[in-house]
């Protein structure tokens, strides 16, 4: 049976269990810069079976394999980031988020994110801005662009649940922007889980386990 037709390209993991009379959640992956939609997917047997996951494609294309959300120019560890693409970004993945929860059979109440590096900062960006959207994100080894803290108002946030991993010896997006993200998050009505770990600009396997029991507790809290 072919897959609903989307704005972005995406791969699916159907869910592997299904709660008596409830419909799947929905897991939306997204790609850090110069991957592409087959990365994030490679976790999915390590996440709850219950989800049905879908890892989409990034717009900007990098090479034949590699793509991106927005450019970036200088130094790892002083990245500048493009916010007028980053923006755009955004807006591409969030339309095809919504694409998403229209053509799949799922409980709309039910939308997380996940995401790392470049992903993660767009998974924090439509979770600040469009809450009602998402039901709770991971911010994998992120950072907060000002473009998208400037857009959140007080009004428009619900508690929503967060998990912010990141790598202490990161050097491409040092850790001090993942405690930007904390600080700022205790401004908002949100439930924040933050975590360090001794890593780079990866997923460890104690990252990852962190973020697989969170994934199922939020799912066993609704």
């Amino acid at each position: 049976m072919p897959l609903p037709s989307v704005s972005l390209p995406y791969l699916v993991r159907q869910p592997l269990s299904i709660e008596p009379g409830r419909k799947p959640p929905l897991l939306v992956l997204l790609h850090g810069l110069g991957s592409n939609e087959a990365d994030l997917m490679g976790l999915a047997d390590q996440i709850d079976p219950r989800y049905l996951i879908v890892s989409i494609r990034a717009p900007i294309v990098l090479g034949s394999y590699g793509f991106g959300w927005y450019s970036i120019t200088g130094l790892l560890g002083n990245l500048k980031h493009n916010e007028v693409e980053a923006e755009a970004g955004r807006l591409a993945a969030e339309k095809a988020i919504e694409e998403l929860t229209a053509a799949f059979d799922i409980d709309k109440e039910r939308v997380f994110l996940m995401g790392f590096s470049q992903g993660a900062v767009m998974s924090l960006g439509i979770t600040l801005i469009k809450p009602q959207l998402i039901a709770g994100a991971v911010i994998m080894s992120g950072a907060l662009l000002p473009a998208f803290a400037d857009r959140v108002r007080a009004d428009q946030s619900r508690r929503i649940p967060i998990l912010v991993v990141h790598g202490r010896w990161d050097e491409v997006l040092p850790v001090d922007g993942a405690r930007e993200i904390r600080d700022f998050l205790a401004t908002q009505s949100v439930d924040l889980s933050y975590h360090e770990y001794p890593m780079g600009h990866e997923v460890s396997i104690e990252s990852l386990d962190e973020v697989t029991i969170w994934l199922t507790s939020v799912l066993d809290a609704t």
